[in-house]
């Protein structure tokens, strides 16, 4: 198992993606990445390797974001995992929908590094 902090980046953007984890290089702990296109591939991947955060956005082919959420929250041992939706979803009814389903927090696009960075310190997965 690699050292640090692994985190799923699920987002069918890659340039989103790759924005995302720009988000870490301030943070003075080791990142791994893992990325998923989709809900879908995001729920096979997780079943191979251990995560410590998950970093979700809403509007995916395959298998939605809230889809993923709800299908992962029903499984006892991710009901701990860590689940960001990071999304342009920024309708409250988005918001309270993600959290009454198990998201641990949420982050509007365009995403706003100072808000986002206090969002992750709320976790201690990190040394910021």
């Amino acid at each position: 198992m690699p050292a640090g902090v692994t985190i799923m980046i699920v987002d069918d953007s890659r340039i989103m993606r790759n924005t995302v984890k720009g988000v870490f290089s301030g943070v003075d702990t080791t990142c791994n990445f893992i990325e998923a296109n989709n809900g879908e591939e995001a729920l096979a991947l997780l079943e191979t390797q251990p995560v410590d955060l998950v970093l979700l956005d809403w509007n995916m082919p395959k298998l939605s974001g809230i889809d993923f959420l709800k299908q992962v929250r029903a499984m006892d041992k991710y009901k701990e995992l860590p689940i960001i939706m990071v999304t342009s979803e920024a309708a409250k009814f988005n918001v309270i929908e993600a959290l009454k389903h198990g998201a641990t927090d949420y982050i509007t696009k365009p995403i706003k590094l100072e808000l986002f960075k206090q969002k992750l310190a709320k976790l201690h997965l990190f040394r910021m």
